[in-house]
């Protein structure tokens, strides 16, 4: 089998192979055969992605490998295995089974014993909840209804209740389970290459290699994929994904970092004391289970309000025994009510649509970002690598200065490439595809956010970037022919220019065509109630307009610092704007931090992916419309499912108390409307692709 080698832990190795290498069908049987390797304990396989996970004994690494490549696939095309995890259905089915068996088959002795044995841990938890935790709450309320079935020897109707309760149990954990599984493929971190210092010299390594002792370069915009102590430099550290900071915090010599945390600004040499140990999967099951804490108003409304409606249900109860002095109109009142589908089916709903955008390539990490998706009125979009391919080119160099083209584009290449942006790497990848070698001749490496990079090469001051750093911020002059080079080339291209000496050296200019889908995404928005879209960007005036022309968008603002993006984003939601942001760059975190809600590209810097709330994972503008989609289409289900439960449900307490029903048919009909209402909460709401 071919495989490359993309991360690596010890006791733990992701491969990935070519696309093809074996279908969704083929991956359980992949997973039996390398299970069957000596030394290997557990293997996951994603026909998708074409990676393989391998959990595997330490010592036998090598021969595992060894095993994998000369594997083919007549060890695995023609294995039928059954699917991993138990089935939803298969789960209900079992539960609905095991009640038909109680009924039909046991005596009734036992089966009055068997209904006592499955009562007591539900009565247990409600006599917990009212005389230790002194509440009146959903727990109280199942405890009682169980509780006057039996003291009423209806032991059917208290079976009955036990297995619809157990089916939405059922349903809720099932659906959390593979909620958090396919949370945590997509949050796991992949690191391919990091830079360390050996013998005084920046080398770039796979992450694999990386040790404990190791000298760790990490610049900004960058995640630091390892913990360890600062061991040289000064950065600020974005460290709210581990510890809840908002603000990033300064980070100097001997002070302890952590991995998964994001340099906001400066550049840090780190000596590493775990690398790639477990802290990134501990990292991974805490932001699974803050995705489930960071709830939709109305999720945290609906579940507050079935708590408090309780109370209600057992006012109303005692008032129909005193007036009628019937024990099973009474107990009508009980075996209703509102807050058990409420409180299930709401978060359920939240669960599966974070689900649905997760197979849909979208990545929202938490239920009120779902809200603030849905409510938003306005869309503000970044330029570069966001409405633009993620991989601008370099389509022209012009030198000055008396050099030549190659020394521009070499020199500019080797400054860029430390650094994690779509033109920084456009820039390397040119010289690459061009053959010249940029060996390290440079002094130490800065980059100004948004502004550009300095450095020294030779003794001279070196700097690349924008305009307004290189010309205004840096003074450095230029002559009139210059400047009209400059104009020529910027009304087609973006440009980076580069200064050597105090003397600009040349001009790189940047194709940065729109991304195909680009006008129809903007369309798509508009019909989906964003009628107010903006792009901002710092780019120069005109490529911006005629970007945004070709767009779609009206509205532009360019040559924007990244405070100026941010303050325009606070201007906004000040006026009472409900503001969805998408950009990817480490200039745009600021921006995306303010935002309602924040959204990037798979392929954006980690900084700009650590602060946002909603990560397009395939980088596909289309996913922006599905998650816009899925939010405002889940915000409605939920309205909805609201309104039937209070309907359902009063009806039958209408009836329960006219008594037209009996106490079995109001239990039995309450808890098949909260199944119900759950199977619509987990059904999806967006139409599947032909």
């Amino acid at each position: 089998m071919e495989f490359k080698i993309v991360h690596e832990l010890p006791g733990r190795i992701r491969l990935r192979t070519p696309a093809g290498t074996f279908s969704k069908d083929e991956a359980p049987a992949l997973c039996a055969v390398l299970e069957a390797l000596r030394g290997v304990e557990r293997a996951q396989a994603s026909h998708r992605t074409g990676s393989v996970l391998i959990y595997f004994e330490r010592e036998r690494r090598d021969e595992i490998l060894t095993a994998v490549s000369i594997m083919t696939r007549d060890y695995y095309e023609d294995i039928t295995m059954p699917r991993r995890g138990v089935p939803l259905a298969s789960t209900l089915l079992r539960t609905v089974a095991g009640m038909a068996f109680r009924m039909l088959v046991l005596p009734a002795h036992v089966r009055h014993a068997v209904c006592l044995w499955r009562a007591a841990p539900y009565i247990g938890r409600g006599l917990k909840a009212f005389f230790l935790a002194r509440r009146l709450n959903v727990a109280v309320l199942d405890a009682a209804a169980i509780s006057s079935a039996i003291l009423r020897r209806d032991f059917t109707t208290a079976g009955v209740i036990m297995t619809l309760m157990s089916l939405s149990e059922e349903m809720e954990a099932w659906t959390q389970h593979r909620s958090k599984e396919d949370l945590a493929q997509s949050l796991a971190l992949r690191v391919d290459k990091v830079w360390v210092k050996k013998d005084g010299a920046e080398v770039e390594i796979p992450f694999s290699e990386l040790r404990a002792g190791d000298l760790l370069i990490v610049r900004a915009g960058s995640i630091i994929p390892a913990d360890g102590t600062v061991a040289e430099g000064e950065a600020v550290v974005n460290q709210s994904s581990m510890t809840g900071e908002p603000l990033g915090i300064v980070r100097r010599a001997g002070a302890s970092v952590y991995a998964g945390t994001a340099v906001e600004e400066g550049e840090i040499t780190v000596e590493v004391t775990a690398a790639a140990g477990t802290t990134r999967i501990d990292k991974i099951i805490q932001v699974i289970e803050e995705s489930e804490g960071r709830k939709a108003s109305v999720q945290s409304q609906a579940e507050k309000l079935a708590d408090s409606i309780v109370p209600y249900n057992f006012a109303l109860a005692a008032a129909v025994y005193l007036f009628t002095r019937s024990p099973e109109r009474a107990a009508s009142a009980i075996m209703v009510d509102y807050s058990c589908a409420i409180k299930i089916a709401t978060p359920l709903a939240i669960l599966a649509a974070m689900r649905e955008g997760v197979k849909n390539g979208v990545l929202i990490k938490g239920g009120k970002y779902i809200e603030a998706m849905a409510e938003a009125d306005t869309a503000v979009f970044d330029k570069t690598g966001t409405l633009t391919a993620a991989e601008p080119r370099v389509a022209k160099v012009v030198p000055f200065g008396g050099r030549s083209r190659e020394e521009v584009l070499r020199l500019a290449a080797c400054l860029e490439e430390h650094f994690p942006h779509p033109i920084a790497r456009a820039v390397v990848c040119k010289a690459a595809e061009e053959e010249l070698r940029h060996e390290e001749e440079h002094a130490e490496v800065k980059y100004m956010v948004a502004h550009g990079i300095a450095s020294s090469l030779r003794g001279e001051k070196t700097i690349i970037g924008s305009r307004h750093f290189v010309f205004d911020d840096e003074g450095t002059p230029w002559a009139d022919e210059q400047k009209a080079a400059a104009a020529e080339e910027a009304e087609r291209y973006s440009l980076l220019y580069l200064a050597i000496g105090g003397a600009l050296a040349g001009i790189i200019c940047i194709e940065d065509p729109l991304k195909r889908e680009a006008p129809a995404v903007i369309a798509e928005l508009k019909d989906e109630g964003l009628t107010n879209i903006v792009m901002l960007t710092g780019d120069g005036r005109r490529a911006a307009q005629k970007t945004a022309a070709e767009a779609g968008i009206t509205e532009t603002c360019a040559e924007m610092l990244p405070q100026d993006k941010a303050k325009y984003i606070k201007e906004l939601r000040e006026k009472g704007r409900r503001v969805v942001m998408i950009g990817d760059g480490i200039n745009d975190s600021p921006a995306l931090s303010e935002a309602s809600v924040g959204v990037t590209m798979k392929h954006g810097a980690d900084i700009a992916q650590e602060v946002a709330n909603v990560v397009l994972l395939d980088d596909r503008l289309e996913g922006l419309t599905d998650a816009r989609r899925i939010s405002s289409r889940t915000m409605s289900k939920i309205k909805t499912n609201y309104a039937a439960i209070v309907g359902v449900n009063t009806l039958l307490i209408l009836l329960g108390l006219a008594g037209r029903v009996t106490p079995r048919t109001s239990a039995i009909l309450h808890n098949l409307t909260t199944l119900l209402a759950c199977g619509r909460a987990l059904s999806p709401v967006l139409k599947k692709q032909p």
